[in-house]
């Protein structure tokens, strides 16, 4: 890991972003940096009427984001590793799916500006999961905002994720998939986890572990 300083974790919703990283910053002994989700005041209406509320919702992730980029670049001296849960071009995924073409233009006047002054990950790595998988962890959490999302939608936010990492060659890339391992409650799967990462890595590399259970 000597040659990192900056991992970020990506994948669409229920995937197990944040779980991961909370656990790497942990075994690692990084700074955590995660999404604030909760503080989104249009996220809950937006689940209820997409159509109505989307614009707003990626207004606030996109700006909310930004700072906390900014925030990336002020350096611990006691924390050599930084770990997110998600890339700062995550909010575009997104609001590919979400916005009509009109929003979608001012949305791109307002994060291009914005994107010159982020910084990019040392490493990113990709969570994957079908989407029968992830309607399956969404509804074991039970958060009440997401009780509305459907299928469809899970469906398709998986399917922009995958087309943008099959392209994706900003930085080194690592795809985990995730159907079969739980890294959350079984150790062993964490500490695969953990060692394929530990290992060097240029381009793109797959990871595709057997559950321990």
């Amino acid at each position: 890991m000597r040659n990192l300083y900056y991992i970020a974790i990506e994948g669409p919703i229920g995937v197990g972003k944040s779980s991961l990283a909370r656990l790497l910053s942990k075994e690692l002994g990084a700074r955590l940096v995660v999404e604030e989700f909760e503080e989104n005041p249009f996220l809950p209406e937006f689940y209820v009427d997409p159509e109505r509320y989307a614009f707003q919702t990626q207004l606030f992730f996109l700006l909310q984001r930004y700072r906390q980029q900014q925030d990336l670049r002020q350096v611990d001296m006691f924390q050599k590793l930084l770990v997110t849960d998600y890339m700062f071009v995550k909010d575009r995924l997104f609001a590919s799916l979400n916005l009509n073409e009109k929003e979608m233009q001012l949305y791109d006047t307002v994060a291009n500006l914005l994107e010159r002054n982020v910084i990019n990950p040392d490493l990113v790595i990709y969570l994957q999961a079908d989407t029968d998988t992830l309607m399956k962890n969404i509804a074991k959490r039970g958060r009440d905002m997401e009780k509305n999302i459907t299928y469809e939608y899970i469906d398709a936010l998986n399917q922009v994720y995958t087309e943008f990492f099959f392209r994706y060659q900003d930085t080194p890339l690592v795809i985990i998939n995730t159907n079969n391992i739980d890294f959350v409650h079984n150790k062993n799967d964490l500490e695969e986890v953990i060692s394929y990462i530990r290992q060097p890595v240029s381009g793109t590399k797959f990871f595709n572990p057997a559950s321990g259970f």
